[in-house]
């Protein structure tokens, strides 16, 4: 391992937030080695990366040295005994005597493996290290096995079969490109996409090929009950259900008929701009698309016996996908992490999907520019769901959905490279001039409930204050 220069240390301090494979300690006189076995467990499981000691952990960062583990040869055994990995820890001497900075090299855990620390597998969340939940580690363990994705759905297939089964008029469409002139061109495309695989003069469709590109998801016996389904209630809940409808295409190949399905089915909504009167969908078609495609590209296929659901109630859609997010839920605005980044990256080629990270941002942003209360996202011990709500007058907001706004507020401001404010949180929720103390009151609300902080402590007078997500 080289040594880290004075540049590269400067360039580390220089990120805007910490992440899971850079973190950042002033530990000025000393550090709970017990603490730091953890930090390297959980870092470790994140695929690696350092920890830094001896800098201040906000920006603008600042080098104050650390005197914590003056003896590296016998932390680094310690780390090895206890933990059974290598870290490598080295010391840099920065200029203008700033003091000492410690840099641990922290490796990424073995596929398919995950690393404990008495007997707790440990990942990170923000600034904790919580206990990995289970369906996190039987992901982790399942890395070596077969990708479902990459498993055959439909094998012996001759070319006209291939052909017949599969829309691949739509799949050059999506990619604007021409249509081949024989078939051997079709399957050649379709076979360097990972899509199909010749199986000597046969032919094998992979669960991508077809859960894309399907005619009829009912011709694969093994994907009958991955597609879609919309269901319409009559009322704010599950007593009356006025309509329940299974779709049958490929992802990729249905994908416009889905949303324009649904769409058809949202209420409109009678709103007054400019002293003129107009109708407009309760919910935006742009969110809608973003939810759906989030869902169906985010799915955990290892699920089985449930499917992505869009359910229309009185009052919002409910857009569910089976697994957990690989991410906290208060990370969807800023971070990313794909469970299928194989059919993510089609969909992205397809047009269907946002570039990394940027469909939940979108949904958010929707809901501020129509006035809409925020999205809310929710775990469930088997599904994700994702929940737009009908428009609310700001009154008729409860405490828990004004947190909500203000938190998802900050999150576009931070990622914007700007702050949260007391006007811009106005400017949200329409506010006039005269409600200041209102915004003020939301903003206190959010800080207890520990979502947002001030960006200066050091700043006492309200009127300048500034605020940025509790992670950054």
């Amino acid at each position: 391992m080289t040594q880290t220069t004075h540049a590269e240390l400067a360039a580390l301090m220089a990120r805007p937030t910490e992440d899971n494979h850079l973190e950042f300690k002033a530990a000025q006189n000393q550090y709970d080695t017990t603490k730091l076995f953890k930090r390297c467990v959980a870092i470790a499981n994140e695929f690696g990366g350092k920890l830094i000691m001896g800098v201040t952990d906000r920006p603008p960062r600042q080098i104050i040295g650390t005197a914590a583990f003056p003896n590296l040869a016998k932390i680094e055994a310690d780390i090895f005994n206890k933990l059974k990995f290598r870290v490598v820890v080295e010391e840099v001497t920065p200029c203008h005597s700033d003091g000492r900075v410690l840099i641990f090299h922290i490796p990424p855990r073995p596929r398919g493996t995950a690393f404990q620390f008495e007997g707790q597998y440990l990942m990170r969340v923000g600034e904790e290290t919580p206990v990995m939940s289970e369906d996190r580690l039987r992901e982790i363990f399942n890395e070596g096995a077969p990708d479902w994705l990459d498993e055959v759905a439909l094998d012996d297939c001759d070319a006209a079969d291939v052909v017949r089964l599969l829309d691949t008029q739509t799949f050059f469409d999506l990619l604007k490109l021409p249509y081949p002139s024989d078939r051997q061109g079709v399957l050649e495309r379709l076979s360097s996409q990972g899509l199909v695989v010749s199986v000597g003069q046969r032919w094998a469709i992979k669960n991508i090929g077809a859960i894309l590109l399907a005619k009829s998801l009912a011709q694969f016996e093994s994907l009958i009950f991955r597609a879609p389904r919309v269901i319409v209630y009559q009322d704010a809940d599950k007593l009356s259900t006025v309509r329940d409808q299974p779709g049958d295409k490929g992802y990729a190949v249905g994908f416009e008929g889905l949303i324009d399905f649904i769409n058809g089915l949202v209420p409109a909504n009678e709103i007054l701009t400019s002293a003129i009167r107009e109708e407009r969908q309760l919910f935006p078609k742009s969110a809608i698309r973003e939810l759906v495609a989030n869902a169906l590209v985010h799915q955990d296929f290892v699920e089985t016996g449930s499917s992505v659901r869009i359910e229309l109630y009185s009052n919002r859609l409910e857009i569910s996908n089976p697994g957990k997010p690989l991410i906290s839920i208060d990370r969807f605005i800023d971070e990313y992490k794909s469970r299928n980044e194989s059919l993510a990256k089609l969909m992205r080629r397809f047009g269907i999907c946002e570039e990394k990270s940027s469909g939940i941002d979108r949904v958010v942003m929707l809901s501020e520019l129509y006035q809409l209360p925020a999205p809310d996202f929710l775990v469930g011990s088997h599904h994700t769901t994702s929940v737009i709500f009908a428009p609310r007058e700001f009154k008729d907001l409860d405490t828990e959905g004004r947190i909500r706004a203000c938190y998802q507020h900050c999150c576009l401001r931070y990622v914007a490279r700007e702050k949260m404010t007391n006007q811009s949180l106005r400017e949200r929720f329409k506010l006039g001039s005269k409600q200041t103390e209102t915004a003020s009151r939301i903003i206190r609300d959010t800080v207890e409930a520990g979502k947002v902080k001030l960006t200066d402590p050091s700043v006492k007078s309200t009127r300048y204050r500034s605020y940025i997500p509790f992670w950054a």
